[in-house]
C-alpha cells in the first residue's frame, strides 16, 4: 500500500528525498502512482543515482576519493534507506573484477566508482576483463572541474582538454557529463551499452567534480529503463535452405562453440545431434554440452586437446556460433587447414563475415540453430554413412584424449628442483580440485597463466555455470577477485578461485575484503615459484627460460593467516592430504585458502600438452606462411 500521501510535493533534501521514497514503497511504485510525474530539481549526483535505479542497478562497488564525494554522500543517504547498497574495496581492478563477475556469474548489473588519476586507470586496466566476455557494467569516475581553473589533481598533466574522456572512449563507449542537463542522454546510451543484445561492455561516464553537485530539472519517469531487445533471425528462407545444403553435403561437420554460444546449450546439442557435428569448444564454453557426450570433441586451439583438434584440422564444413575467431581458439586463422566452406552464426555483422566462403547467419544464434535443426529432422531425418563414420573417428581421438589425461593424473608425482621432494603435478592437482568442486556444487574460477590453460583442458563440466575462465584478457587476478562478487549478490553461492602465486599476488587484497564482505569462498593456490605458461612457451621456441621464476620463498599460509577470519591451509603433497584440505576450507564459514606446492619441469606428467599452433615468437614465420595459403 502507497503511504505517502500523493497531495504533498517532493520533499526538497536529499535525506528527505529518500525517506520519502522508501515509504512509497521504491521508485518504480512512486512513479506508478504518479508521484514523479513533473519536473523536479535535484544534485546531478542524485538524479544519475535515481537514474540507474530505473534501470535496475542499486549495487555500487567503490573505492572513493576526492572526485566522488559529491556520488558518495548521495549513496549514503539512499542506502540508509534501504535504497541501494554499496561495498568498499581496497584496490580498483579487484572491484572491476568482482562486478564483471556479479554481471556474468548472477545476471546482477552494478556500477564501480572511483576518481580519475591512478584509481580510474586501474579501474579501467581491469575493465579489459567485461569488454574482452562481453559483460555490461557501470564505470563512474570523478573526472576534473568544467571550469578550467588550473590543473586539476590526479587529472593528466597536459595542457588538454577533457583527457579522461578521450581515454574512456579508447577503452569503450563512455559519456562526460559536462552539462547536468544531458543526464538522460547519457543514461540512454549507458542502457544500449551496459545491456546491449549481443556483446554488452564496460560503459564509462566521467562525472566532472563540480557539476555533481550542480542542480538538474526533469521528469524522474522520464529517465530511460534498460533495454529489452526481441530476439531476431534472418528473414530470408533461401539462407536457411543453403546452410541445409550445405549441411547435406558435407560429411566432417564441426561446430565451433564460442562464448555466444554458452546460453544456447539444448539448441546446440539439438542441432549438432541433427547434423552428426562435431562440437569443439573454446576455453569458456566448457559444459555447454555434457562433459560425456560422445560429439562433445572438448577444446580445440593452440593449447588445445588431441579430440578438439583432431577435428578442427579435419573438418571440412565449419559451423561457427558465437565466437569472435580468437587468435589462440583459432590457431592465429591456420586452426581450419580443411575447411572448404564456412556457415557462421552471431548476431553481430562483423563477426558474422570473419571467414571466407562464409554464409552469415546474423541473429540470435539459439532461433536460427533451432530452425536449422527444424529443416534437417524433415530433410536428413537419420545422419548419413560418411557423417557415422566420421563420427566414429572423432569418438576414437576422443577416447585418446580421456586416456592420456587418465594417465597425467594416476602418474607418479614427480621430484620438483623447487621443493625439493615429490609433489603433485599442477593436472593433479587441479583435478583434484576441480573433481571435489563438482561433488560439492561449488562455482570454478580459473585465473590466467599455466593454471587457465590446464584447466581448461581438465574440468568435465556438464552444463554452463560450472566454470568461469576469463580467457578474454586472460587477466591474473580475476579469479580470486571475483569470489567477491558471491557476497555482493543477492544469492550467492560457494566458489573456488583456481589461482598462481602470480596471479594471487596481483590482487592478494582479497583476503582483507572477503573477510569484510562475508564472502564463502575458497582460494586454491598453485604454487610453483614462476609463471609457468611463459616459462614453457620460451622452452618450447628458443629452448631456455628466462625472468620467469624468483627465488623468494613466501609463506602463503602464514601469509594468509595474518588476516583474522581467514581459514589458512597447506594442501600438502597428495591427493589425501588436498582433498583433506578442501574438505575443511568448504567447511569454513568464510574465506580459507589453500596453498598446494606443484611441480615445473620437464616430465611428462607436468602438463596436459598443446596440440595446436600460434602466431607467436619464432614460430610467426611458419604461422604467416600457412596463413597464406588458408582458403578461410
Amino acid at each position: 500500500m502507497l503511504k505517502t500521501d500523493p497531495a504533498l510535493p517532493v520533499p526538497q533534501s536529499i535525506a528527505a528525498r529518500a525517506a520519502w521514497l522508501k515509504e512509497a514503497g521504491g521508485l518504480e511504485a512512486a512513479i506508478d502512482a504518479g508521484l514523479l510525474s513533473e519536473p523536479i530539481t535535484l544534485p546531478l549526483a542524485e538524479a544519475l543515482v535515481l537514474g540507474f535505479m530505473r534501470q535496475g542497478v542499486t549495487k555500487y562497488l567503490v573505492v572513493l576519493g576526492h572526485g566522488s564525494t559529491a556520488v558518495g554522500e548521495v549513496l549514503r543517504l539512499y542506502e540508509a534507506h534501504g535504497l541501494v547498497r554499496s561495498w568498499q574495496f581496497r584496490n580498483e581492478v579487484e572491484m572491476a573484477h568482482a562486478g564483471t563477475a556479479l554481471r556474468w556469474v548472477y545476471g546482477e548489473t552494478c556500477a564501480v566508482v572511483t576518481s580519475i588519476g591512478p584509481g580510474a586507470l586501474q579501474a579501467m586496466a581491469g575493465s579489459l576483463a567485461a569488454a574482452s566476455n562481453g559483460i555490461g557494467i557501470y564505470h563512474i569516475y570523478g573526472d576534473e572541474t568544467t571550469r578550467g581553473e588550473g590543473y586539476n589533481m590526479q587529472q593528466v598533466p597536459k595542457p588538454v582538454q577533457g583527457l579522461f574522456g578521450q581515454i574512456t572512449a579508447l577503452m569503450g563507449q563512455s559519456y562526460t557529463l559536462h552539462t547536468p542537463g544531458a543526464v538522460r542522454d547519457a543514461l540512454r546510451k549507458g542502457a544500449t551499452t551496459v545491456f546491449h543484445p549481443w556483446r554488452p561492455g564496460p560503459f564509462f561516464l566521467n562525472l566532472p567534480l563540480n557539476t555533481q553537485p550542480e542542480p538538474v530539472a526533469l521528469r524522474i519517469d522520464a529517465l530511460p529503463c534498460a533495454p529489452h531487445v526481441s530476439p531476431a533471425v534472418p528473414a530470408d528462407e533461401q539462407a536457411y535452405s543453403d546452410a541445409a545444403t550445405q549441411l547435406a553435403k558435407h560429411n566432417r561437420i564441426a561446430v565451433k562453440a564460442g562464448g555466444g554460444a554458452r546460453p544456447f546449450g539444448a539448441e546446440l546439442r539439438r542441432f549438432a545431434e541433427a547434423c552428426g557435428a562435431a562440437i569443439v569448444l573454446s576455453p569458456g564454453t566448457t559444459g555447454v554440452l555434457p562433459d560425456a557426450h560422445p560429439q562433445n570433441m572438448h577444446v580445440g586451439g593452440s593449447k588445445g586437446s588431441i579430440s578438439g583438434n583432431f577435428a578442427m584440422q579435419e573438418a571440412e564444413l565449419l559451423v561457427v556460433v558465437g565466437s569472435r575467431a580468437v587468435c589462440q581458439s583459432d590457431c592465429s586463422g591456420i586452426g581450419w587447414p580443411n575447411v572448404q566452406n564456412v556457415i557462421n552464426i552471431n548476431a553481430d555483422p562483423t563477426d558474422v563475415e570473419h571467414y571466407n566462403r562464409t554464409l552469415a547467419l546474423r541473429g540470435d544464434a539459439g532461433a536460427i540453430l533451432d530452425r536449422l535443426s527444424d529443416r534437417l529432422a524433415a530433410e536428413e531425418p537419420t545422419p548419413s554413412a560418411g557423417k557415422v563414420e566420421w563420427l566414429k573417428h572423432c569418438a576414437e581421438k576422443k577416447s585418446e584424449w580421456c586416456a592420456f589425461k587418465a594417465a597425467q593424473f594416476e602418474a607418479e608425482r614427480p621430484v620438483d628442483a623447487v621443493w625439493q621432494r615429490p609433489v603433485l603435478t599442477q593436472p593433479q592437482a587441479i583435478k583434484i580440485a576441480a573433481d571435489f568442486c563438482k561433488r560439492v556444487g561449488a562455482t570454478k574460477f580459473f585465473d590466467a597463466g599455466d593454471v587457465q590453460a590446464n584447466g581448461f583442458q581438465i574440468v568435465e563440466d556438464d552444463q554452463v555455470g560450472e566454470t568461469f575462465t576469463e580467457a578474454g584478457a586472460s587477466y591474473m587476478g580475476f579469479a580470486v577477485s571475483a569470489l567477491l562478487a558471491g557476497a555482493i549478490a543477492d544469492k550467492g553461492r560457494y566458489a573456488v578461485a583456481f589461482t598462481g602465486d602470480g596471479s594471487f599476488m596481483m590482487n592478494p587484497q582479497v583476503l582483507v575484503d572477503g573477510v569484510e564482505h562475508g564472502v564463502h569462498a575458497t582460494i586454491v593456490l598453485f604454487d610453483n615459484r614462476r609463471m609457468a605458461a611463459i616459462s614453457q612457451l620460451q622452452i618450447a621456441q628458443y629452448g631456455h627460460d628466462h625472468r620467469t621464476s624468483d627465488n623468494v620463498a613466501v609463506d602463503y599460509v602464514q601469509l594468509a593467516g595474518a588476516v583474522k577470519g581467514v581459514l589458512a591451509l597447506s594442501g600438502g603433497f597428495d591427493r589425501v592430504s588436498l582433498t583433506h584440505a578442501l574438505e575443511q576450507a568448504q567447511a569454513h564459514r568464510g574465506l580459507s585458502l589453500v596453498h598446494v606446492p606443484v611441480y615445473f619441469g620437464d616430465a611428462p606428467a607436468g602438463g596436459m600438452g598443446a596440440y595446436g599452433q600460434w602466431n607467436v615468437g619464432n614460430w610467426c614465420e611458419d604461422v604467416q606462411r600457412q596463413y597464406t595459403a588458408t582458403l578461410i
